[in-house]
């Protein structure tokens, strides 16, 4: 029986540069060599974990010596946790790598003939920038460098953080999190403290047992806040009078009910009286094998059953299961060059190489989520359409737009494919402009055919994943031009970028 060849330790590689998903690069026998969590200018010592015959993949076990631009971490978390890992990164570094990024995989991916690219629209924080953060409760956290397992008692085996990376059943216990303002950290070891010091159980992601699942915090740009607590059914009651023993499915579930004094009442009580400033405190119970509650019901149980988001004079609905992106004030600067690129004709109708874009265009979201964008258009058109796969989120669309007294915004739920059709379009008019903002997968072949079709003007194509934009783009090379490139750096401390792209359907395709 064969060995496995054992792989290399590689000394004094130099950092080069900053490369995809997080990682720096360089060059080591001829191959690329992968290398996470390092600075370009550091020297390390680098274990290899992968070959492949045109690159290396492996981790730093000795830093030789450190880039002059390496910064210490600000969390204490750095390097157990997965996320925020270019802290050691300066953010002008950081925004010239995510720059690089939409430019390399724009033209790589897509070929295609660009513009000068703007500058990458930079984030006022680079810390405590989300609105909203969920954390998993563990029986059996991560064991940290230097711990003893043995040596470590039952409650103290106990976490509420965020998954490690790559390992379904590991959470990381998190005492301090830079992402989210206050009192977010407050709320999570509040209720971690309470939960140890009162015996509930922890979940236990392997065995699928316990009564503290998830909790979900949302700090609004309005002062609001919301925080939604997943328990999972061990030690509630069902009004059938089903135990805590019994196997019960989702639908059994939501009979489920947490009784006065009960132990998941207390909490929640506890948790009113620590932070009165709770806007909305909800609950969820889950009996599933996974953490997704877009099908279950949420309950309130103190204050109103939502949140509220302000742009400019919008108000935005935010409810438990609501979808809302993640950073508020750069959301807003998004939606403000998504709008400036709607209305921006430039003399480009005058030149007569363009469709032109009426005053007052029928404008479609695609991928409308709770209808955001839309509305953030309604204004500048005569009717806006919105196309979304989950239910939840339409009605969260319909509803702000009640809120905001929006009458030309319709909205519609489905799969993307199988409602955006010719029929559909004739029902709703043909659209001279159409906002695209897929998922990280892009948009299916099939809405590329009838956006080709229905012919719309103009095209924005907002996404958080310029690879799969950049194939999507090449789609519409025929008969559009890419008149603005903006990216806009949603996440600081992470590789991820989202970017906004404009086309222009010309007068004279080029395959025509």
């Amino acid at each position: 029986m064969g060995h496995r060849k054992q792989k290399p330790l590689l000394e004094n590689v130099r950092i080069e540069a900053v490369a995809a998903e997080g990682n720096s690069l360089s060059h080591v026998d001829g191959k690329v060599l992968f290398v996470p969590q390092t600075v370009p200018g550091d020297v390390v010592d680098v274990q290899v974990t992968r070959m492949r015959k045109g690159y290396m993949e492996g981790y730093v076990v000795r830093l030789v010596s450190p880039s002059p631009d390496r910064l210490e971490p600000v969390c204490k978390h750095y390097g157990d946790c997965g996320g925020c890992k270019w802290q050691i990164l300066p953010y002008g570094m950081q925004l010239a790598a995510k720059q690089q990024q939409v430019v390399d995989q724009l033209s790589r991916i897509g070929h295609l003939d660009l513009p000068e690219i703007s500058p990458i629209m930079g984030s006022d924080l680079q810390y405590f920038y989300r609105n909203k953060l969920e954390y998993t409760f563990s029986s059996r956290r991560w064991i940290l460098r230097g711990e003893d397992p043995e040596s470590i008692s039952p409650a103290d085996r106990c976490g509420l953080g965020f998954h490690v990376g790559g390992m379904f059943d590991k959470v990381l216990d998190i005492d301090f999190c830079h992402l989210q303002a206050e009192p977010s950290n407050a709320i999570r070891n509040f209720v971690r403290s309470y939960a140890v010091s009162h015996h509930l159980s922890f979940f236990d992601l392997r065995e699928q047992t316990g009564l503290l699942r998830n909790m979900v915090v949302r700090t609004a740009s309005t002062g609001e806040i919301m925080v939604t607590v997943v328990f999972g059914p061990e030690g509630l009651e069902s009004a059938g009078g089903a135990s805590a023993g019994d196997a019960l499915d989702s639908v059994a579930a939501s009979f489920l009910t947490l009784s006065p004094g009960s132990p998941a009442a207390s909490l929640l009580d506890s948790l009113v009286k620590e932070f009165p400033q709770i806007t909305s405190l909800n609950y969820v119970i889950n009996s599933k094998r996974n953490d997704s509650i877009n099908d279950l019901e949420a309950h309130t149980w103190a204050g109103r059953d939502c949140i509220y988001e302000q742009m400019e004079s919008l108000r935005f609905k935010v409810g438990p299961k609501s979808f809302y992106q993640t950073n508020s004030a750069q959301a807003y600067r998004l939606y403000s060059v998504v709008r400036s690129f709607a209305l921006d004709e430039a003399g480009l109708a005058a030149l007569g190489k363009y469709v032109a874009v009426p005053q007052k265009p029928v404008v479609y979201d695609l991928y409308t989520g709770t209808g955001t964008i839309a509305l953030f258009l309604s204004a500048i058109a005569s009717k806006v359409v919105g196309i979304e796969y989950v239910p939840e989120a339409i009605e969260d669309a319909k509803a702000n737009a009640a809120l905001n007294s929006i009458d030309n915004a319709t909205f519609y739920a489905g799969d993307m494919k199988d409602v955006l059709n010719s029929s559909f379009i004739a029902d709703n008019g043909a659209p001279s402009i159409v906002v695209l903002d897929p998922p990280r997968a892009g948009i299916h072949p099939d809405v590329a055919s009838v956006l080709l079709e229905a012919a719309p003007a103009r095209i924005i194509y907002v996404s958080c994943n310029p690879a799969s934009q950049a194939r999507d783009l090449a789609l519409f090379a025929d008969y559009y031009d890419i008149l603005a490139v903006q990216p806009v750096d949603m996440f600081p401390q992470t590789h991820h970028v989202e970017n906004v792209v404009y086309l222009a359907r010309r007068v004279n395709p080029k395959s025509l």
